[in-house]
């Protein structure tokens, strides 16, 4: 079971293949891992102390950043991400990031950005779209088209604890590009394109 993976010069924790979408692009619907090395499908869901064991099998401070992605959508586990995310901080590794399709706060029915402080770095949401309706063609959420909203909410909340960064992929239209680059702007966030996989 791959708790921990490498990619570049970041630590990876995948510690759920649960997901609120079911992205159309998503690399889960072709691949098994993202590393060519890892196979990333869990048959459990590893614990708090699984993870902090599989941490501490590895040179921590050896990576540029630890990231909370894998095969599926860590706030899905948002309590454990916070708690292995506390772990890290308090043995002063590097920079913690999370990958995350920005409904936390959906999936947790409640405001959990203010659990962010001091734990989490950076919020990488990806955004991969300029309005609720395309989003939820190309993302299916499980919240439907509230789904969006709820992303950019969760996204300025989040901005008063971590820096956060709006995402998108490579395969999109121009156009649609710099509609989500401004969406981001007009909220004061960072902005990134990123390769699809």
């Amino acid at each position: 079971m791959t708790i921990t993976y490498e990619l570049g010069n970041s630590l990876y924790i995948n510690i759920t293949n649960r997901c609120s979408n079911d992205c159309v692009f998503c690399v889960r619907n072709i691949a098994d891992g993202v590393n060519g090395r890892d196979n990333l499908w869990l048959d459990l869901e590893p614990t708090v102390d699984q993870i902090i064991k599989s941490l501490n099998s590895r040179v921590l401070s050896k990576y540029d950043e630890i990231v909370f992605c894998g095969f599926g959508e860590p706030m899905i586990r948002y309590d454990d991400v916070f708690a292995v995310a506390e772990w890290l901080k308090q043995n002063s590794l590097p920079t913690i990031r999370l990958n995350t399709n920005g409904q936390g706060n959906l999936i947790a029915n409640r405001d959990i950005t203010p659990e962010l402080a001091g734990k989490i770095d950076i919020v990488s949401i990806s955004l991969n779209a300029k309005n609720a309706t395309e989003y939820n063609d190309l993302c299916k959420s499980e919240f439907g088209e509230r789904a969006y909203d709820a992303l950019l909410e969760f996204a300025e909340l989040a901005s008063k604890y971590s820096r956060v960064v709006l995402t998108v992929v490579d395969n999109m239209e121009l156009g649609d590009i710099n509609a989500c680059r401004k969406i981001a702007e007009n909220l004061g966030l960072d902005f990134r394109i990123r390769e699809i996989i």
